[in-house]
């Protein structure tokens, strides 16, 4: 089945934007680039340009799905309300093209691309770069973290169990031990 896949790294200073095309099982990246908005001072008009800006890429390489990170949670609730309305933005764009979208947090994204979901933007960077064999490094990380999303997207797409969430998903933390039947009772899911 081919596909092409939108990444998107919302941001409100620089999105990061990829295109993956599935074709034969395999991810092929077709572009990798940002949206530079810092010169723009107002920020409605920043939003503005996110919208537009989705829209155009969109009707240039015809994805037929949006993967788009989720914001983090960080200790600057403004900076997160500005990072939530350029995805809300990102997303509008997409759905007003009739796209569907997948939100991915950014553990998962990390864990998918690299192993471990507190890996660091260099080195999601870095096996990427092995991945799809990039000329040059890109000039910002928030492209390379777009293509990371649009890539987890396209992993969780040709799982052929489709159980990838549940492999993702974080294992509950010891706070005491427990013996052999009581771990059994809570976590069925994990003993056969």
């Amino acid at each position: 089945m081919e596909q092409v896949i939108l990444g998107i790294d919302p941001g409100t200073q620089i999105l990061g934007y990829s295109i993956v095309e599935m074709a034969n099982g395999k991810p092929n990246l077709v572009v990798m680039d940002v949206l530079y908005l810092k010169k723009i001072a107002d920020f409605h008009l920043r939003i503005r340009k996110i919208f537009d800006a989705t829209q155009h890429i969109i009707d240039m390489y015809h994805p037929d799905h949006l993967a788009i990170e989720a914001p983090f949670f960080g200790k600057n609730v403004q900076s997160m309300l500005k990072l939530g309305k350029a995805q809300g933005v990102a997303i509008a764009a997409a759905m007003s093209r009739d796209m569907s979208y997948t939100e991915y947090e950014p553990a998962t994204v990390k864990q998918m691309v690299t192993g471990n979901g507190n890996a660091s933007k260099e080195q999601v960077k870095t096996i990427l770069g092995n991945l799809f064999h990039f000329d040059n490094d890109p000039r910002y990380l928030d492209a390379t973290d777009a293509l990371a999303v649009a890539y987890t997207c396209f992993m969780e797409r040709t799982n052929p169990l489709g159980e990838l969430r549940k492999e993702l998903r974080p294992r509950p933390k010891r706070t005491k031990r427990m013996s052999w039947a009581d771990y059994v009772h809570q976590n069925p899911d994990r003993v056969e």
